[in-house]
């Protein structure tokens, strides 16, 4: 498994700015030239450590979940990567190696790993080898439901999960699902989207549920709102509550995708996190 990785760096002075950059009312995007040094962030509590903070919650647009690109260099991580004990975990590493310990249980995890952690769980982070370790992370505060359990951690790979492809699409379009869709104690899946040549979304999917989506592979037209946006691999497109969106996969390889969206709980009617 290959995955896109931010380049950073800054472009040449001789370069056009014209890009494709956009944020509007029902949609964000943003290319892979926006990943570039002068947009990176630090955190508290990790060493050796930079990230692109590419969304998080906004009231009036999308309002559930944080999502980053980190890179670690070898050495570098925490011991306590996250103070907000209600928040919960999803990282999927694109590159690299690193030892994740969660609930004091050490996993090795490389290429293609994927990682849950529940809210309140601790959990660390240390970098091996000799190249960075990269895994996006994404935060969303846990919905705790009546009768429902809290989910428990689990450490799995892309390349240990089948694709589950969309009935009557000709394995053309299909998910890699790292959790049941009926399980009721996640209220938010992270999963992959994939796209063999050819494949489409046939509708404009119309939802309630936000959605982050970080082109990992491939080259697709995207249908955002009213537009028909050209995306690839390394652009990350965040769409609010009922923002349109279907796709279009022109080849000539795979398109993949990591996608976010909120599921499973009532809606709230007393405000929107609290």
């Amino acid at each position: 498994m290959t995955y896109h990785l931010p380049q950073g760096g800054l472009p040449p002075q001789t370069a056009l700015m014209t890009q494709r950059a956009v944020f509007t009312e029902a949609y964000a995007f943003i290319p892979k030239g926006c990943f570039s040094d002068i947009v990176t962030s630090f955190l508290p509590g990790w060493t050796q450590t930079r990230l692109w903070l590419i969304a998080r919650p906004m009231s009036g647009f999308s309002e559930t979940f944080s999502q980053y690109v980190m890179e670690v260099a070898p050495g570098g991580g925490s011991d306590a990567p996250d103070a907000d004990e209600e928040a919960q975990h999803w990282l999927f590493f694109t590159s690299g190696k690193a030892s994740l310990t969660v609930a004091e249980v050490t996993t090795e995890v490389s290429t293609g790993s994927y990682a849950y952690i529940p809210a309140g769980m601790p959990w660390r982070l240390r970098a091996e080898g000799s190249e960075p370790t990269r895994f996006h992370w994404i935060r969303k505060l846990y919905e705790p439901a009546p009768g429902v359990a809290a989910p428990a951690p689990f450490i799995t790979s892309d390349q240990e999960t089948p694709i589950r492809w969309m009935p009557d699409t000709g394995e053309r379009w299909g998910t890699t699902r790292f959790v049941d869709p009926q399980d009721l104690s996640h209220d938010a899946h992270v999963n992959i989207v994939t796209f063999e040549p050819g494949g489409v979304i046939p509708f404009e999917e119309t939802h309630v549920m936000e959605h982050g989506l970080y082109v990992l592979e491939g080259k697709a037209v995207y249908k955002l709102n009213r537009d028909w946006v050209e995306v690839e691999a390394g652009d990350f497109m965040w769409l609010r509550a009922y923002c349109p969106q279907a796709c279009y996969a022109a080849g000539p390889g795979r398109f993949r995708y990591l996608l976010y969206k909120d599921v499973n709980r009532h809606a709230k009617l007393r405000g929107v996190l609290r």
